[in-house]
């Protein structure tokens, strides 16, 4: 069983490792920025709620987002491990994670911010999936449509320029200290990996694998 948290800021690769290391391992992976979209759908109560906070580029109530991963973790596809991309993404999340279920890996994917905002401007979606792609660093196959469906690809709309920034300003506010939160548990056999997300991609996924395989080993 392989339970990892994936950490890191708007524009690190997050996703693009969540998807290849969710294939490696043959996990499934769970992203909130994947649930709210869901939640946006069938929700019609806390839309604008929901809408209004990412379109602001903040982060939703720690209380709703937790309900949320609490829900989702209790599905059996999860029951054999899983991967999270985008919680906890504060300390009272973490704490309540905590409570909750065993987590064996934090991958911090560590980027300069100047970096962040050319990596999200050519940032596609895969709205069904929330699988992601980028023009320039992981192009699909075809120009604008999924590997898999072959169905057309989106850009999010909160990601633009203004709105990106704002997001790093709650990543700044609330993940910073959470990471620093997250090297005290390493004490508990949690494994914890930083790693420069502005190598390439490959580069990336491998040391992640070879991190993860090792310590398997010990």
């Amino acid at each position: 069983m392989i339970r990892i948290i994936m950490l890191g800021a708007p524009g690190s690769g997050k996703g693009t490792q969540t998807q290849l290391l969710s294939k490696y391992f043959d996990i499934p992976f769970i992203s909130t920025g994947e649930i709210l979209r869901q939640e946006i759908k069938k929700n019609k109560k806390i839309r604008n709620y929901i809408e209004d906070t990412i379109n602001q580029g903040k982060l939703v109530k720690n209380s709703f987002i937790i309900e949320l991963i609490k829900k989702k973790i209790q599905e059996k596809k999860y029951y054999n491990g899983f991967i999270l991309d985008g919680f906890p993404r504060t300390i009272e999340q973490a704490k309540s994670l905590k409570k909750n279920i065993k987590i064996q890996y934090i991958i911090h994917l560590k980027i300069k911010y100047y970096s962040v905002i050319n990596r999200i401007k050519g940032r596609l979606i895969h709205e069904p999936s929330g699988r992601t792609y980028h023009e320039i660093f992981n192009p699909p196959k075809k120009k604008n449509k999924d590997d898999v469906t072959g169905e057309l690809l989106n850009k999010r709309k909160d990601d633009n320029e203004k709105i990106i920034i704002n997001r790093l300003k709650e990543y700044e506010i609330y993940t910073k200290p959470l990471i620093k939160w997250f090297k005290k548990e390493i004490k508990n056999n949690i494994g914890y990996l930083e790693v420069n997300s502005n190598a390439s991609i490959k580069y990336i996924n491998k040391k992640i694998i070879n991190y993860i395989n090792n310590s398997k080993k010990k």
